[in-house]
């Protein structure tokens, strides 16, 4: 099997180029390889590499700045995915397209069913949204939208990475208790979407995080609780509860974000607590 993996320098998509099957030839093409948003581009290459199966993992992730650049995250987000899925569907590809928890306003009380309305609340979120819509309407029996939330590596720039650089030079930090959701770590993830691109039957909408629920303060709490023995981090650290009224931002946030897996978990595929994902990652900064 051929897959294309866009986005390949983001840390889902170097989760995913470390994690080949065997039997997979996987191309790896970045945002200055490809510009997904280009449709000639696009065509030149799924015609070139003649895979079997394209990941899009290339995303306009920065929230905030979307507020004020909604011309390019739309380009990214929206434009981007439309160009891809028409390729895939000339070339007779699927496609696997990342998508995101924020096309939802967070006012659920239960898991996200991936049929659940969405009602995104900022521009990051609509053009995923409608980078989601494009794909289901043109590959309506080759397209895969898989929803994750909260997604950290060891490298890139995430809510980890930030926490324990703020941990370390102040001691203290001052997290939101009143968003809450899953953290998922990019090699969990990538290890599904793998099993996804491999499973042609698979079309639709699915949603996959690691197991359990957190605010981003019970997050950010686990981070130095289990940062420490593995010397990340090398004096105590303070972590205070705020409301989100407390940090404002550009861009709304959902207050409650957790997806319903099942759609996933009923084929059999293994989830592991998000905990237990985030020491295998601070287990990876310690042997950097």
């Amino acid at each position: 099997m051929i897959v294309l993996i866009t986005g390949s320098t983001g840390q889902v998509g170097r989760s995913l180029l470390e994690s080949v099957p065997t039997n997979t030839t996987a191309i790896g093409l970045s945002h200055h390889d490809l510009d997904i948003a280009d449709a000639h581009a696009v065509n030149d290459s799924l015609k070139r590499h003649q895979p079997d199966v394209v990941i899009n993992t290339a995303a306009y992730t920065a929230v905030d700045r979307a507020e004020s650049e909604p011309d390019l995250a739309r380009k990214v987000n929206a434009d981007g995915p439309r160009c891809l899925a028409q390729a895939a569907h000339e070339s007779g590809a699927r496609l696997v397209q990342i998508s995101t928890d924020f096309v939802f306003d967070g006012k659920s009380s239960i898991p996200y069913a991936p049929d659940a309305r969405t009602n995104p609340l900022g521009i990051y979120g609509k053009t995923k949204r409608a980078g989601e819509e494009a794909v289901l309407q043109i590959l309506p029996d080759r397209g895969v939208v898989l929803r994750a939330a909260w997604v950290y590596a060891a490298q890139g720039s995430n809510f980890l990475l930030t926490m324990l650089r703020l941990m370390a030079a102040k001691g203290s930090v001052r997290v939101v208790a009143d968003q809450v959701g899953t953290p998922t770590s990019a090699r969990s993830l990538a290890r599904v979407i793998w099993n996804v691109a491999q499973r042609s039957d698979l079309r639709g909408i699915h949603h996959w995080t690691d197991a359990g629920v957190a605010s981003w303060y019970d997050f950010a709490v686990a981070i130095a609780e289990e940062a420490a023995p593995m010397g990340l981090l090398s004096s105590p650290v303070t972590v205070s509860p705020i409301a989100t009224e407390e940090y404002p931002t550009p861009a709304r946030r959902p207050s409650y974000s957790v997806l319903d897996k099942r759609s996933l978990t009923s084929l059999g595929i293994e989830q592991f607590h998000w905990r237990r994902s985030l020491r295998a990652v601070l287990g990876e900064l310690g042997h950097g």
